[in-house]
């Protein structure tokens, strides 16, 4: 049973975290205190150092010689039963969609396994569960962030970089094209496929009759010969979600150029924006925990903005034509040879294409896309996958927190105290400065529930009880109980990871989903996990 003393002690641990989260809301959204430009600089701060410090720092404190085997595997199993079952749905789903959009299934499957499976269990689970349970929890919260780092977010960015190279292919080599390709060769500058800078896909048959693909950044050379085909590859817009283009209120607004856009074809067309860095970032994808890019210059006057809208014409070349939408009608109008009739596939966190009814039924009837040998794919994504994890600093904290502890509980070696204690008094601010990066991503967003009420409704739902729901399945079966099962479940009901977060903004997919699970889920895991524990302590 649950005394008001419990109560109490969970409130001591958790109330100032949450105090720090709205201290930088207030600081942004009613005071005043901070820019934008500023808080990018704090969240670079909490991503380059606070939380890789603080990752290492639990990590090294841990023995990882008295692993709970059956946490682990309950926890596994969890994810994999998840991942098991909407692959399940998407393929089932699949056979009786265009091939066109069969090949979006995975963007659910990527979505739906980050809402379900991927909590925020750093930051959350580790102080929260502590004060519910006890410390022996800290020990089994740290070992589900190893296996989180190293196991289950490479597996995330694995899905992203495929669904990432599968565009590039389905654009560049349609239908049974693909296949004929043999190797992948990418420039030493690519660090992903993400399409946060442009880049290019050129073709060539080498002396054996062989399809080669070089892919490299569209600035770094001039455009190939002849017989080379070039994608240029740049970001979708995530305006209203991301807080990524929020550094530029005070840049001018991009005026559209006639003359250039009644030149674009359908290979002119890329993704969305063009990067606002013609150079990859040094740290790529770095910002595990950083919700603000750092401020680059850019084109976009986030207060008054032109969107283009891509329209599917038989009058352009391609099919494919640029209207532009919004200030006031100043940058034009959508063509008139866009009718009434036709539909908008835009989904908030995507670029807009406004395809008419003939058309879609067209794309409908379109031939089945094919691949590369599974081995070729195979090197091309674990070939970006490893550029981008070796600049992530969360990765290298992880690796250096394990190795450490194998080290130092096998020969018990203690750290030596100039360099604990340097380690200690970052990662001491690291749990504060992760929560209050938060408050201030929170505070840089126009919409609490940016992705809609019917989505956010969903979205939690999925986070908060069917997640719980099958780790308390998985858990049972493994023969786990008492303390530890309830561990397990609280802990799958904690509010949704940032990391998830991070990547759908990079890759554009559904970042308004994962944006309303870390604001409105930090909002509503309070009283959510309260209510398991006091539920589970009857």
């Amino acid at each position: 049973m649950i005394t008001w003393e419990d109560f109490y002690t969970v409130m001591c641990a958790m109330i100032p975290l949450y105090f720090a989260m709205f201290l930088a809301y207030g600081s942004v959204k009613w005071w005043k205190i901070f820019t934008p430009e500023q808080c990018s600089g704090i969240n670079r701060f909490v991503a380059t150092f606070a939380v890789p410090v603080l990752s290492f720092h639990f990590i090294s404190h841990n023995n990882p010689y008295q692993m709970d085997s059956r946490f682990i595997l309950a926890d596994t199993l969890s994810k994999l039963l998840v991942l098991m079952a909407i692959s399940l749905w998407a393929a089932l789903s699949a056979a009786f969609a265009s091939p066109r959009r069969r090949g979006r299934r995975l963007d659910w499957v990527i979505t739906l396994f980050s809402v379900g499976t991927l909590p925020n269990t750093l930051v959350m689970g580790i102080p929260l569960l502590r004060a519910m349970y006890g410390d022996f929890t800290q020990s089994l919260m740290v070992q589900l962030v190893v296996l989180q780092c190293i196991i289950w977010y490479t597996l995330l960015l694995f899905l992203f970089e495929y669904r990432a190279a599968t565009l590039l292919i389905e654009d560049q080599f349609p239908g049974a094209a693909a296949a004929a390709i043999t190797k992948f060769e990418i420039d030493g500058d690519i660090i992903s496929l993400d399409g946060r800078d442009p880049i290019q896909a050129e073709s060539e048959i080498d002396a054996d009759g062989r399809l080669r693909v070089r892919i490299r950044r569209s600035t770094s050379s001039a455009p190939g010969s002849g017989m080379s085909s070039s994608l240029g590859i740049t970001p979708r817009r995530l305006s209203n979600v991301s807080g990524a283009e929020i550094f530029s209120v005070n840049t001018p607004a991009r005026q559209p150029q006639p003359a250039l856009a009644e030149q674009l074809t359908v290979r002119d067309i890329t993704f969305g924006y063009r990067s606002a860095s013609p150079h990859p970032s040094g740290y790529a994808s770095s910002d595990a925990y950083s919700l603000q890019p750092t401020p680059r210059a850019s084109n976009f006057n986030e207060l008054e903005i032109c969107t283009p809208v891509w329209v599917r014409s038989p009058a352009v070349a391609g099919g494919v034509k640029p209207a532009w939408e919004g200030c006031g009608g100043r940058c034009g109008q959508v063509d008139k040879d866009v009718g009434a009739g036709e539909k908008d596939l835009s989904f908030r966190s995507t670029s807009k294409f406004v395809v008419r009814k003939e058309d879609e039924i067209e794309m409908d009837g379109e031939t089945e896309q094919e691949m590369p040998a599974a081995l070729v794919m195979l090197r091309l994504i674990l070939t970006v996958v490893g550029r981008k994890l070796s600049r992530n600093p969360n990765t290298y904290s992880s690796i250096l927190g394990l190795l450490w502890s194998l080290i130092s509980f096998k020969w018990d070696i203690s750290m030596p105290s100039l360099l604990k204690e340097s380690i200690k008094i970052i990662s001491d601010a690291g749990l504060g400065m992760a929560m209050f990066s938060l408050g201030l991503f929170m505070a840089l967003q126009p919409r609490i529930v940016a992705c809609g009420p019917k989505m956010a409704a969903i979205s939690m739902a999925i986070r908060f009880l069917s997640g719980p729901t099958v780790m308390s399945a998985a858990s049972m079966a493994v023969g786990l109980r008492g303390v530890r099962l309830h561990t397990a479940i609280v802990q799958a009901a904690l509010p949704q990871g940032i990391v998830p977060f991070v990547f759908a903004r990079e890759y554009g997919l559904h970042p308004d989903i994962l944006s309303t699970g870390v604001i409105f889920g930090m909002l509503v895991s309070l009283p959510v996990t309260l209510l398991y524990y006091i539920l589970l302590g009857l």
